[in-house]
């Protein structure tokens, strides 16, 4: 049951319990989730008996690392093989009252199912991060995500089911969106970091100053790493006059699976839905707490499709240390990068957020960027490419050389700078993308 306003919990017992209690309510759910996907699930029982594993062998929570994992590829295979939602599925399909869908390389979306009460605990946990973001029953929240098939579309319920006005604006063009902000006096956005960005310079150039004369205040990001970059979250704030919370979720799962309360040390996970491993990605073992890992989930709620040791491929740190707000929750410290955005130049690991951090943070340039890799005499060169701001008087030499320097002190990587005029880079309406890699044999 929800709270009453003025506190500052949605479930104040299970937010604020120790740590011991976090583990011991995750070991209980965990042998419970092993057994119904054993049970239900005729994927999960061939992949356990082949690893040689058994449910009693779960006596810890560390005792899940004998448990095989499970990736992107296998969820989609399994799709394709045993239609229409693969064989990972553990109930029947009368069971299944909702299916979200991701795209895919190959160009087959990749469906989420859930029952009825796997749909109502994950609004439940979207209404509980709502909240802990700020979100109150006094505001007017718009939802500009997309609601086609996509897992976030739905989060908009969590608002609803804490009290906020809710305004289903979806993936509207910038300008109608603006008018409906403006109309309806909406005092909460969630989008990705890149179109926040966006949407506040097209207001802009429309003449509307979105710290002045739109009402938003809290601005929830999701997508991208730039929510948790602190010189791009701190670029939207002061172009919206807003606080920009950010939030992670895969589709996978659900939506939104953690996020920022209003201190912004890190992102909450929901603990009670979702057990978090981070891992080394070539030995596979676990990283030491604040140590940058791969990011390994294993559902332990979801009936419909349990999801046990999914590598996410995402790049992240975690911790334990308590927050500010009270709650106990491990947070997430930061997305870092994927796997597959990677970068290996001259030899070091570069993440296209390890430059945004260095680029958003002179007032000098837009916060727009990409990279460029290419290949000259068999040797990689990385040219940065951001661009000035309108009515830069200074010398651009000047600006380009900071940058270089500022860029190689934060990376490690020595990097050509390409000044470019404000709005030269193509700006970003959903995710953007950051990299444009050249080279013909980049792993070489």
């Amino acid at each position: 049951m929800a709270v009453q306003d003025h506190d500052a919990y949605w479930h104040p017992g299970l937010e604020t319990q120790s740590r011991a209690d976090w583990r011991k309510l995750q070991l209980d759910l965990l042998k419970d989730h092993l057994r119904h996907a054993y049970e239900g699930s005729p994927y999960y029982r061939a992949a356990f008996d082949a690893q040689g594993v058994s449910l009693g062998d779960l006596r810890t929570l560390d005792d899940l690392r004998r448990f095989p994992f499970l990736d992107k590829a296998t969820i989609r295979d399994r799709q394709v093989a045993v239609p229409p939602f693969g064989d990972l599925v553990a109930v029947p399909e009368r069971e299944i009252v909702y299916i979200s869908a991701s795209s895919g390389s190959t160009g087959v979306p990749t469906a989420s199912p859930f029952t009825a009460k796997d749909f109502e605990e994950w609004i439940d946990y979207e209404a509980r991060q709502f909240w802990s973001s700020g979100l109150r029953p006094t505001d007017r929240y718009a939802h500009a995500l997309n609601f086609s098939l996509f897992v976030g579309g739905p989060c908009v319920l969590g608002a609803q089911k804490l009290g906020a006005l809710s305004i289903h604006a979806g993936t509207l063009p910038s300008e109608r969106l603006l008018a409906v902000l403006n109309q309806f006096r909406a005092t909460a956005l969630w989008t990705t970091p890149s179109y926040a960005w966006h949407l506040g310079e097209t207001a802009q150039r429309e003449g509307i100053d979105p710290a002045r004369d739109l009402a938003v205040r809290r601005l929830f990001v999701a997508g991208e790493p730039g929510g948790s970059i602190p010189e791009t979250r701190e670029r939207i704030e002061a172009l919206w006059g807003a606080e920009v919370y950010d939030y992670y979720g895969l589709s996978d799962i659900f939506g939104s699976c953690a996020g920022m309360c209003v201190e912004k040390d890190g992102l909450h996970w929901a603990e009670d839905h979702i057990l978090v491993e981070v891992l080394d990605p070539e030995t596979l073992e676990p990283v030491a707490e604040g140590e940058r890992g791969e990011l390994v989930l294993t559902t332990l709620r979801k009936r419909a499709r349990p999801i046990i040791r999914f590598r996410t491929g995402d790049i992240v740190s975690v911790t334990t240390e308590p927050c500010r707000c009270g709650r106990t929750s491990l947070r997430l410290k930061g997305v870092h990068g994927r796997l597959d955005d990677m970068l290996i130049v001259k030899g070091v690991n570069l993440f296209p957020g390890d430059v945004e951090a260095v680029v958003r943070q002179d007032p000098a340039l837009t916060g727009e960027y990409r990279l460029v890799l290419d290949r000259v005499e068999r040797l990689d060169r990385l040219t940065v490419e951001a661009e000035h701001t309108q009515g830069f008087n200074g010398d651009l030499e000047d600006l380009r050389g900071r940058l270089r320097r500022q860029l190689k002190a934060a990376t490690g990587v020595g990097a050509e700078v390409a000044l470019l005029a404000p709005g030269t880079l193509p700006r970003a309406v959903h995710k953007a993308k950051r990299i444009d890699d050249r080279r013909k044999h980049v792993w070489s």
